[in-house]
């Protein structure tokens, strides 16, 4: 491990432009660490309370050299409406997010998330999609987030970083990468497969989120637990996608078929939609981003729980 590099704010070298890198949807510290240049690459920290207790103050007191901060859970990049959280806001709001963050449509984004747990990897995963909803392909998540970079030894910058300027923006919205409830309905109805990313307490039915109304899961669902692809090398959280393909297969997905991947709000199906999609080579894969949240709310929609025959979620509120 090479010795470990505190650097004051801007004190990075600088190589030279960088364009178009065409990265792999998952990219390890190594092969950031080789590609630090110029204006075409955004190293993008999303660390929030998620990160267990990542925050910007977290952030300027240790952060990859050069990246720039958007708090996952505050920034914008999810919305509440009505009774159902985690939705994707309108494209004019997250071009404008984008654009404050003086990210263009020519930059290679890299998502850090804290890598200090098994759900921070879906905000990476959520900030992710959101920029192939948009229409934006140069995108990449960092592995192991910035807990395995500063493990792996790499440079660390403090202090309060260099202010950068905001730019345009333009995003188009990729439909086929939303999942609407009623597509959802019309997925189930036509037998197609729908991935629960949710640990299995909450597939069974024994656990409930509080952003749901009822137990359970939709009927007919797999389940493809988020962080089952994870394992934990000096305090991080990576993934590996060999693991993951095993879970595929052994579940027994076609890869060519319809898939649609949800939980409870739209967080850890960003995983699960990232994991079937751009590693597990799903090329038909979709997010709820509603999830049980949104499902929930129609008393009339059928559930299933693990000891009981389909019934619908009014059967099962309180």
């Amino acid at each position: 491990m090479r010795p470990q590099l505190m650097l004051a704010a801007g004190a990075l070298a600088i190589a030279g432009p960088v364009h178009a890198l065409h990265p792999s949807p998952l990219v390890e510290a190594e092969w950031l660490n080789e590609q630090f240049g110029g204006d075409g690459l955004v190293v993008l920290d999303v660390r929030s309370a998620i990160d267990d207790g990542g925050n910007r103050a977290a952030f300027e007191g240790a952060r990859i050299p050069g990246s720039r901060y958007s708090s996952y859970t505050d920034a914008g990049w999810r919305e509440s409406r009505g009774e159902v959280a985690g939705l994707l806001p309108n494209v004019a709001d997250l071009e404008a997010l984008i654009g404050d963050l003086g990210i263009g449509n020519d930059d290679t984004v890299v998502v850090v998330a804290g890598g200090t747990g098994p759900t921070d990897f879906g905000s990476a995963a959520r900030i992710y999609w959101t920029f192939k909803v948009l229409g934006h392909d140069e995108v990449t998540i960092l592995n192991g987030g910035f807990a395995g970079w500063e493990a792996q030894g790499f440079d660390v910058a403090s202090g309060t970083p260099e202010a950068h300027a905001a730019t345009d923006f333009e995003g188009s919205l990729q439909a086929h990468l939303l999942a609407t409830t009623q597509e959802v309905e019309t997925a189930r109805e036509a037998g197609e497969t729908l991935v629960d990313a949710r640990p299995p307490g909450f597939f069974t039915g024994e656990t409930q989120s509080p952003a749901t109304r009822a137990p359970g899961t939709i009927p007919d669902s797999l389940n493809l637990p988020h962080d089952d692809a994870l394992v934990v090398r000096d305090g991080a959280y990576y993934l590996e996608p060999e693991r993951l393909n095993a879970n595929i297969d052994a579940l027994g997905l076609d890869r060519q078929a319809p898939t649609v991947a949800f939980c409870n709000t739209g967080h850890w199906a960003a995983s699960g939609w990232f994991q079937l999609s751009e590693l597990g080579g799903l090329e038909n894969a979709t997010m709820y981003d509603g999830s049980m949240a949104e499902w929930t709310q129609d008393d009339a929609r059928p559930m299933q729980l693990a000891d009981r025959d389909i019934v619908s979620v009014g059967e099962l509120v309180d």
